[in-house]
C-alpha cells in the first residue's frame, strides 16, 4: 500500500517537474538590450579606451549576474562569465555551441582556420599545426631561433650594450622582434628585401594573402624538387603532411588560413606579452632582480657563443611572472562567438553571438587578483582548471602555447643579460582598441 502511495506521488509531480522543466528553459537571461542598433557597443568601447574594461565587465556581473543578454555592435549577444562558462565554451561540441567567429573575422582569417572548424576538421587541422608546434619538434627548431643575437644586432639593440644609453619604443621593437622570428620559423623567410616587403604587407590582410598562396606555390615546387625539407618550417610540414593514400590532408586554402591564424597570435599576441612583461621588471625590482639573477646564471654556463638549449628553457621560472603578466594584461579581454541554443536552464536561441570575459581578475578565482604574485602558477599551486585562459584551454587550447614560450623566454634571456632596461615615460598608461595601445612611449 505504502509503494503504491509513492509510485501515485511520483506520477503526479512528474507533469508538475515537466511543466517545470519547459518553463525554465524557454527563459531568457536577464539584462536589456540597450538603445535600438547601438545597443551597449559604444559605453564598452568607451570602458576599453579608458582601460576599464574589467570594470565594466564586473559591473555588469555585479548587476546581472554570471550571463545576462545585451547588444553588441549590432547584435544581439548573450554574456557569459565564470569557469562554467569557460568549461561550455572550450569542451561542448559543435551541435552544442558553434565555434564561428564574427562575420569581420572570417574575413580576414578565412574560413578554414581552426578556429571556425568544429569536429573532425578542427580535430585534423589541430594535429597537423602540433605537428610543427609541439615540444618535441620545436626542439630541433631551438638552435635557429638561440641565433638571435643577430636579430637583436639587426633592430638596433647592440648599441645599446655595455655603457651606452639610447631610449626606444618597446612595442615597436617586440613586433619587429616577433615578425623576424615568425618569418624565420614559419614561413622559412631570413633576412631581406622579401622580409621587409612581407612586413609591409602584413598591414593590408588582403594583399597578405595572395602574396601567401604565391608563396605556398613556390614551396610545393621547393620540396618536390628536394630544394628543402619537410620540417624546414610550417609551410613546407603542413604541405608535406599527406593521407593513408598520400593524398595532401591539408587543401591550400586551409594552409593559408592557419598560417594567417599563426602569423596573427605569434606577431600581436607575443608582442603584446613581452611589452607588458619588460613593464611589469621595470616596475618590480624584486622580480626583475630575481630574473637577472636566473638568467645570468644561466649565461654563466655557457662557453663563450654558446646558444641556450632546450633544457636551459624548460628550467627557468622566468614563465611564471609571463604567466602574471597575462593575467593582468591580456591581449584581448573580450571574445565574441556565434551563439549556442541554450546554456544551463537559459533560452539563447535569439541571440546570434556570445560574448566571454577573462576570469583572470575575479577574486573568488584568484584572491587578492591585482597583486603581483608569480607564484601563483607554480606547479604545486596550479591554477584551477578553466581558469586562466590566456592560451583559451581544453580542446580549444592554443596549439602556438610551446611557441609563445619559447619565443619569451628566450627574448627575456637576452634582453636582461645584454641591456638594463628603466622607463624613461613615467606615464605607462594604455588603452584597448581593441588590443592594447600605450599613450606614451612603448
Amino acid at each position: 500500500m505504502e509503494f503504491v502511495n509513492y509510485l501515485s506521488l511520483l506520477l503526479l509531480l512528474i507533469p508538475i517537474f515537466l511543466f517545470l522543466t519547459k518553463k525554465t528553459s524557454n527563459k531568457l537571461p536577464p539584462g536589456s538590450m540597450g538603445l535600438p542598433i547601438i545597443g551597449h557597443s559604444l559605453s564598452l568601447l568607451h570602458a576599453m579606451r579608458a582601460n576599464k574594461g574589467e570594470a565594466w565587465f564586473h559591473e555588469r556581473i555585479r548587476k546581472y549576474g554570471p550571463i545576462s543578454k545585451l547588444s553588441l555592435f549590432g547584435t544581439p549577444t548573450v554574456f557569459l562569465h565564470g569557469q562554467a562558462a569557460n568549461i561550455f565554451i572550450y569542451t561542448c561540441d559543435s551541435k552544442t555551441f558553434s565555434n564561428q567567429q564574427p562575420a569581420s573575422m572570417r574575413r580576414v582569417c578565412g574560413e578554414k582556420n581552426i578556429l571556425e572548424l568544429s569536429g573532425k576538421d578542427h580535430k585534423r587541422i589541430r594535429g597537423s599545426l602540433v605537428s610543427f608546434l609541439k615540444p618535441e619538434a620545436l626542439k630541433q627548431y631551438v638552435g635557429r631561433w638561440m641565433k638571435l643575437e643577430s636579430t637583436w644586432r639587426c633592430v638596433g639593440m647592440a648599441k645599446m650594450r655595455s655603457t651606452y644609453v639610447a631610449t626606444t619604443d618597446v612595442m615597436p621593437l617586440m613586433k619587429t622582434l616577433t615578425f623576424n622570428i615568425i618569418c624565420s620559423l614559419i614561413f622559412g623567410i631570413e633576412r631581406g628585401a622579401r622580409r621587409d616587403a612581407l612586413r609591409g604587407l602584413f598591414q593590408n590582410m588582403i594583399e597578405y594573402q595572395t602574396i601567401l598562396m604565391d608563396f605556398i606555390s613556390e614551396k610545393r615546387v621547393a620540396l618536390e624538387k628536394k630544394w628543402c625539407f619537410p620540417h624546414q618550417d610550417l609551410i613546407t610540414c603542413l604541405l608535406s603532411i599527406r593521407n593513408e593514400d598520400n593524398s595532401a590532408l591539408l587543401s591550400d586554402e586551409e594552409i593559408e588560413d592557419n598560417a594567417v591564424i599563426i602569423m596573427i597570435g605569434g606577431y600581436d599576441t607575443s608582442s603584446i606579452l613581452l611589452t607588458f612583461l619588460i613593464r611589469l621588471l621595470a616596475n618590480e625590482p624584486s622580480i626583475y632582480a630575481a630574473i637577472v639573477q636566473e638568467q645570468e646564471e644561466i649565461a654563466k654556463s655557457k662557453a663563450l657563443g654558446e646558444l641556450l638549449t632546450w633544457d636551459d628553457l624548460t628550467k627557468m621560472c622566468t614563465w611564471r611572472v609571463a604567466m602574471e603578466t597575462l593575467k593582468d594584461n591580456p591581449s584581448w579581454v573580450l571574445f565574441l562567438q556565434e551563439g549556442p541554443q541554450r546554456y544551463r536552464i537559459w533560452r539563447i536561441s535569439n541571440t546570434k553571438r556570445v560574448a566571454t570575459s577573462m576570469t583572470h581578475m575575479d577574486e573568488r578565482i584568484f584572491p587578492n587578483p591585482s597583486k603581483i604574485n608569480p607564484t601563483k602558477f607554480e606547479q604545486q599551486a596550479p591554477a584551477p582548471p578553466y581558469c586562466f585562459v590566456a592560451f583559451r584551454g581544453g580542446p580549444r587550447m592554443c596549439p602556438g602555447y610551446e611557441f609563445a614560450r619559447i619565443e619569451t623566454l628566450a627574448m627575456i634571456h637576452y634582453l636582461v643579460t645584454q641591456v638594463t632596461c628603466k622607463l624613461s615615460c613615467i606615464d605607462d598608461s594604455f588603452c584597448r582598441d581593441p588590443m592594447p595601445v600605450f599613450n606614451w612611449g612603448y
